[in-house]
């Protein structure tokens, strides 16, 4: 998965997934599958804002185990309009999920929307320098390296660390 930031200011997320086997096996829709063929080979490219809007979304399923499986594609198209943030898997979920969908390619999303955050966080900290000075990272308390009481808060946000809790100790 990679991201990247495209002439006309709007970013490409892009998601790759191949699955391949050690071994042949007999497929019914596509015959023999020989070691190292693809048995999943999927893209999906989201197109958002600077905001993590999503502006398009294209999928394609270039190999897949059965000849149904790429009809689920460009149902992906769906999720323009959506916003990468809180309530993000469940909002794909409602538009891409169960039939209306492919597992494999839905699963990707949640990975792809942590590498738009890593794409736009570099943008996107240039933009709030100033303002972030006085308002709490909502970065804070979603990982362990961004807990409050963490020697990462500590040094990027010393303002808003928390010391640790001697008491416990």
């Amino acid at each position: 998965m990679h991201g990247f930031r495209r002439e006309d200011g709007l970013f490409d997320i892009e998601g790759h997934l191949q699955d391949t086997k050690s071994y042949a096996f007999d497929n019914d829709d596509r015959g023999r599958v020989e070691p190292g063929e693809e048995l999943h080979g999927m893209w999906i490219r989201l197109t958002i804002t600077d905001h993590l809007e999503i502006v398009s979304a294209e999928a394609v399923s270039d190999f897949t185990p059965y000849a149904i499986c790429p009809q689920a594609a460009p149902n992906f198209a769906a999720l323009a309009g959506l916003k990468i943030g809180p309530g993000f898997n469940r909002a794909v979920n409602e538009r891409v999920g169960g039939i209306l969908g492919c597992t494999h390619l839905r699963e990707m999303l949640g990975q792809m929307a942590t590498v738009a955050y890593q794409t736009l966080v570099g943008q996107r900290k240039k933009r709030t320098d100033a303002e972030a000075a006085h308002k709490r990272p909502s970065i804070l308390g979603t990982c362990l390296a961004y807990a409050p009481d963490s020697p990462v808060v500590a040094r990027r946000w010393p303002a808003w660390a928390v010391p640790k809790d001697t008491a416990a100790d």
